[in-house]
């Protein structure tokens, strides 16, 4: 599998930020860590490995990127309004540079679908539903789609629209719903098993269908825990029987 490290200061986080391409062709996976993980978190967990056949054969082309979780919501040592901002702040770097690079290393034309497991689910979901006219779609596994979970008693409007289970049954702009139905891929999977929530993504499920978004719910037996053998089935699942 094709393998290409990249990097950049970003002016958005000031600071220097990394991303792992791999593959030459195909629509453009976002990968988004699961918590306070890097860029190469997917390589490392043999998650890669899983979709490599994918990869190889042209089907997507993936764009791993780092995490700043540590520099927000997840660091103990922040004050909460000071996570928010720092929680915009990545999302103006994926909106403004990952994706202006995405486009540069295929086409404007090229698909963009963001994936993430875990906080990263959280996170790719509300990726795509802020910007559907951007983002193509999303693959989400073993997500809580509520921010408020994460901050701790913390609310701001920050965190109010950054949480698709508050922001979205409030959503009534007519275009930005018509580009999120358009989508196609609203996918959402989850476990029954150790450690995971399948109530949160029938949740949010339930908050689509009050939207009339179309999504797939994709619930798994009690064998399918939150970690990383689950994961390493869904994706490929999704990849092989979606797209």
């Amino acid at each position: 599998m094709h393998r290409e490290i990249h990097g950049w200061h970003s002016p958005r986080l000031n600071k220097h930020m990394d991303l792992a391409v791999y593959g030459h062709y195909g629509f453009a996976l976002l990968l988004i860590p699961t918590a306070a993980a890097d860029f190469l978190e997917y390589e490392r967990f043999q998650l890669m490995n899983s979709i490599a056949p994918f990869v190889d054969a042209g089907k997507c082309k993936v764009f791993s990127i780092n995490s700043i979780n540590r520099e927000s919501w997840l660091n103990d040592h922040m004050h909460p309004r000071d996570k928010s901002i720092r929680h915009q702040q990545f999302n103006g770097y994926v909106f403004e540079e990952v994706i202006p690079f995405i486009k540069n290393s295929t086409s404007w034309e090229t698909p963009i679908i963001t994936c993430g497991a875990s906080f990263g689910a959280l996170h790719a979901m509300n990726l795509f539903l802020r910007r559907p006219d951007a983002i193509n779609g999303v693959i989400a596994m073993s997500g809580d789609y509520e921010l408020s979970h994460y901050t701790r008693g913390y609310h701001d409007m920050d965190v109010y629209f950054n949480s698709p289970m508050q922001y979205v049954p409030n959503l009534n702009d007519h275009h930005t719903l018509e580009q999120i139905r358009h989508s196609h891929h609203i996918h959402i999977m989850t476990g029954s098993g150790q450690w995971e929530d399948p109530d949160a993504s029938r949740r949010f499920s339930g908050v689509l269908h009050s939207k009339s978004i179309p999504h797939d719910l994709d619930v798994w037996g009690h064998d399918i825990p939150h970690d990383w053998p689950s994961w390493r089935k869904m994706l490929p699942y999704v990849l092989g029987s979606k797209f």
